[in-house]
Order: structure tokens, then C-alpha cells, then sequence
């Protein structure tokens, strides 16, 4: 039996098939681009190669989408994405104190202790660090993204650039190259402001302890890592399936879910052959007037999300 997790945020949609063991046995990376539902389709259609209807004994959803994909899919389970995060890390490696976690648009800090959550902040004004940004630098420098952190390391004098926010921080990179500085050096300086700029908002005043891991995406540039390494001075973790920990974690949880269920709600892959559209509406049964998301598909109602009560989200269809 196989456990499905899906983790779907604004700018990627990570899957993956966790077996019995909770080995991964599946992942795959597809960017969002705005069309969350295009992506889960792209990315059942892609598993049913693999796999029948019949192996998936569960199925979990987190992210930004996970409300949306829970009632696509026929998920058993949406939790929010430090409880994945979490938990993907904690099943890892129970000395996990502290996981950092920069995805494509946001990034977060989640302290443990004893295998519990004890506090979390998330990054809430300011992109510069996130996966997003990083991109839009390299491709202002004309070097892959993959081989960023290959050229931070090479650097001998990593020059100061100004890390507070995106806006700063792409000016400030602007003008050292402008004065011709090594592009290594502009680089090892760029991955020092960020993880900089992480530490003093994202994780200011948070406990953090040993053993730290480092996921999401940006957990594959070697340059960031080593960046957060040298101003906290102790060692980072980066887990093999870093990039895809959110869903990781979302699959683990609708295994633990299943076992109190009993039996997967689970649509099939055949939803990735299905014409699937949203349509909104405000609901006036209290004051808080909530924003109700109704999904149709082929024009039948297959499910409702967005109400604070479980009011909608409660109606069987």
C-alpha cells in the first residue's frame, strides 16, 4: 500500500508516494504557475504510470492549496505546512531542535523539543532570500540557478550587500557589479545577506538549537547553506528529499489518519482527465460573511471549502 502527499504552493506543487515504510518510492517537482489545479492533474496523470487506484491507501494535502487539492483529490487529511514540515522531519531524525525551510515565495523557522512543535514564525513582508528571488538573480547574472552555490564557495572575499529586503538587496548587487567585483564574491555576499536577513526577522528571538535541518528548495544551494553555518556556527542538515518535506509530511499524516478512518476518500487518477472549475460565493448564515469556494467538476458540485465553521465544507455531495 502506498500514501499519496501533496504539497501545493504558489510557486511549485511537490507529490510524492511514500510505501508502507514510509520510504519515498515517488516525488515530483511541477511549478504552479498560477493554475493549481492544471498542476495536481499534470501530476496524477504522471503517477497513474506507476500506479492503480487501488494503491493508494491514503492521501494528504498541505500548502498554500491545500483546501482546494483536498476536495479535488478526495484527500483524507489537509494540514498547514509547519505541521508537515514538521513531522517529515521529526520521522527523519527525532534529534531534529530546528528546521529552517525557504520554499519558492516564503520561508519559515520551526523550533522542536521532544518531538513537539514549541514555536514558529514565517516570514511575512519581505521575498528576499525565498526561492523566487534567488531566480531572478541568477538570471540576472546569467548563471544557472543549480550552479549558485557552486559559485559562492569559490569566493575568497565575499563583498557586504545590504540584506533587509528584495528590494535593497538586488540594488546593492547592482552597484557591486557595477564596481567589478568578482561574481563569486558578489554571490558568496548575496547568500550571506539572506541567510543574514533570515536570521535577524524571520528567527529573531527564536531558541535556536541543534540539530538543524535545512529544507526546501533553496536548501539545494550549498552557498546558503554554508552561509547559515558560518553565522550561527553550528552544523546544518540537509535532508536527501529536502525540496519535497512539506508533502513528505503531508502523507505521513494521512497515513496516521487512515488508521483511525479506516477507508481512503480518495477520487483515483482519473481526475486528471476531468474539467475541474471553481466558482465563489458569500455566505450569510453569521457575520463573518466567509468567502465559500464551490468546485465543480463536468458541472457536478464535488465539494466546498473556505467556510470558518465547517458549515459548507460539511455538505455531502
Amino acid at each position: 500500500m502506498m500514501y499519496l502527499g501533496i504539497d501545493v504552493g504558489s510557486v511549485s506543487t511537490d507529490i510524492v508516494v511514500l510505501d508502507e515504510k514510509l520510504n519515498v518510492m515517488h516525488k515530483l517537482y511541477l511549478r504552479t504557475k498560477g493554475r493549481p489545479i492544471k498542476a495536481v492533474q499534470e501530476g496524477l496523470y504522471e503517477l497513474s504510470k506507476y500506479y492503480k487506484d487501488s494503491d493508494i491507501k491514503a492521501v494528504g494535502t498541505t500548502g498554500s492549496g491545500r483546501y482546494l487539492t483536498k476536495v479535488l483529490v478526495g484527500a483524507d487529511i489537509a494540514k498547514n505546512e509547519i505541521t508537515a514540515h514538521a513531522i517529515a522531519a521529526i520521522n527523519l531524525d527525532r534529534e531534529v531542535r530546528t528546521i529552517i525551510e525557504i520554499g519558492g515565495q516564503d520561508s519559515k523557522i520551526i523550533t522542536i523539543e521532544n518531538g513537539v512543535v514549541t514555536d514558529f514564525a514565517m516570514n511575512t513582508v519581505c521575498a528576499a532570500g525565498t526561492g523566487s528571488f534567488l531566480d531572478r538573480q541568477a538570471e540576472r547574472l546569467e548563471i544557472p540557478i543549480e550552479k549558485f552555490g557552486e559559485y559562492a564557495l569559490k569566493s575568497k572575499n565575499p563583498v557586504r550587500i545590504a540584506g533587509r529586503c528584495a528590494v535593497f538587496a538586488e540594488s546593492d548587487m547592482i552597484h557591486k557589479q557595477q564596481l567589478g567585483y568578482d561574481v563569486s564574491d558578489i554571490i558568496a555576499g548575496l547568500c550571506n545577506a539572506l541567510a543574514r536577513n533570515f536570521i535577524s526577522n524571520v528567527a529573531k528571538g527564536k531558541d535556536i538549537k541543534p540539530k538543524i535541518f535545512f529544507q526546501g528548495g533553496v536548501a539545494a544551494n550549498i552557498g546558503m547553506k554554508k552561509a547559515f553555518e558560518e553565522i550561527l556556527n553550528m552544523e546544518i542538515y540537509v535532508p536527501e528529499h529536502h525540496d519535497v518535506m512539506g508533502a513528505i509530511g503531508a502523507a505521513i499524516l494521512a497515513k496516521e489518519q487512515i488508521e483511525d478512518i479506516g477507508k481512503t476518500s480518495f477520487r483515483g487518477f482519473r481526475i486528471y482527465d476531468m474539467s475541474v472549475k471553481p466558482n465563489t460565493f458569500k455566505c450569510n448564515g453569521c457575520s463573518n460573511m466567509c468567502e465559500i469556494v464551490e468546485l465543480k467538476e463536468n458541472d457536478i458540485n464535488i465539494g466546498y471549502f473556505g467556510d470558518k465553521c465547517g458549515r459548507w465544507s460539511r455538505v455531502a455531495v
